[in-house]
């Protein structure tokens, strides 16, 4: 299995954190963001990495030389990351990522290593993590069918019919994988959206036939930094444990 971290933007949010520095190097307790999501990837078992970089990507290269330096990891430079969104970084990574089954992860998330258990334990093939909590406009919102199907997912779809908010983190088969990048090949050579969320690729494959499945993961520890507020609270209430 292939673990894919996204790691190209520039967290025009959080500055003047990240104005000197890449987001996902930001430190929660001890540790950064790219090491603790490392570190939960060894944990369980993955070792093979896609990094995909753009913004200050030297230091995120420097940093996993330095603290992983027997770790096995691809890098991958987005040099359009001011212009394009996560699509276009996991899209580059096909290269490496396809027929291989896949832990994709958002490179802005600090989260309890057993999601990735919940993930890998799942009888789906194909999962996401979701939590359940109050829906807004900003979230990426999940609805799904009768059988836990996924049928919707994005920012836009209707809160009301939406069961919870798709963290970031996602388990897919080489299967599945290869039809996603034959997708984002369409989409980014065909169609230049090269600035839309990936999870517009999940819901056109799930449109022709593919399924996946959330995985509730509510009651473990995750948030995603997306602002200095998030930080300033994730400082606050991260677990002890986890520190």
């Amino acid at each position: 299995m292939k673990g894919i971290i996204l790691a190209a933007g520039v967290a025009s949010r959080l500055r003047p954190l990240t104005d000197n520095l890449p987001k996902c190097l930001l430190e929660i307790g001890d540790r950064c963001l790219l090491e603790r999501t490392v570190l939960n990837l060894l944990k369980h078992g993955i070792r093979d990495l896609i990094i995909v970089t753009g913004y200050l990507s030297d230091m995120i290269r420097s940093f996993m030389a330095d603290r992983f330096p027997d770790v096995s990891v691809t890098f991958i430079h987005n040099d359009q990351y001011e212009t394009t969104n996560n699509i276009y970084s996991l899209w580059l990574s096909r290269d490496h990522a396809t027929g291989h089954d896949m832990m994709l992860l958002d490179s802005d998330i600090v989260f309890d290593d057993r999601i990735l258990k919940a993930l890998l334990s799942s009888p789906y093939e194909n999962c996401l993590a979701l939590i359940r909590h109050e829906l807004g406009e900003e979230e990426i919102k999940v609805i799904v069918d009768g059988k836990n199907k996924i049928t919707e997912i994005s920012k836009v779809c209707a809160i009301s019919k939406a069961i919870g908010e798709s963290l970031g983190i996602e388990k897919f088969s080489k299967t599945l994988v290869d039809r996603l990048f034959d997708e984002l090949e369409h989409m980014m050579l065909r169609e230049n959206l090269v600035n839309v969320f990936y999870e517009k690729a999940f819901e056109r494959i799930i449109k022709n036939g593919a399924s996946i499945y959330p995985v509730d993961i509510t009651g473990l520890f995750s948030m995603e930094l997306d602002t200095v507020a998030d930080f300033n609270q994730a400082k606050n209430a991260i677990p002890e444990h986890l520190l």
